[in-house]
């Protein structure tokens, strides 16, 4: 005859297991508080007046594309290999340049998918494509 102790098991109890994970989150909730809370101490004040430009911030490159297929940088026209260059240089100088992109609605695709292949050789990787809200 079998005892009860040599039974076999065919299931885990994971009570103890859930327990510790409730004793864990506890414990994390406890500590994350206790470090969010901080000492108190008398702000300085600013005016109410917003800063007209940063000084940190990079300028935002304008690439536009019209309808005769034409494309300006920062109302300057440019090659796509002259877009390049200068796109290449102006990463140099400021690696998280962003970049928008206007293309006329009436303006080929392909110049579009172009200008944003210069892009992705030259590495800039914040790239904004304009548009207009709907009526």
């Amino acid at each position: 005859m079998a005892s009860a102790d040599d039974k076999d098991y065919d299931d885990i109890n994971v009570t103890p297991m859930v327990d510790l994970y409730l004793v864990l989150l506890l414990i994390f909730i406890i500590m994350t508080t206790a470090g969010v809370q901080g000492i108190k101490v008398n702000l300085p004040s600013a005016n109410s007046k917003p800063a007209t430009q940063k000084l940190d911030a990079p300028k935002t490159q304008a690439i536009t594309i019209d309808t005769a297929g034409n494309i300006k940088l920062n109302t300057v026209p440019v090659t796509l290999a002259d877009l390049e260059s200068r796109l290449a240089a102006v990463k140099a100088a400021t690696p998280d340049v962003p970049v928008v992109v206007r293309g006329d609605r009436t303006s080929q695709y392909q110049l579009v998918m172009d200008v944003l292949d210069v892009l992705g050789r030259v590495g800039i990787n914040q790239i904004a494509l304009a548009t207009q809200p709907q009526k």
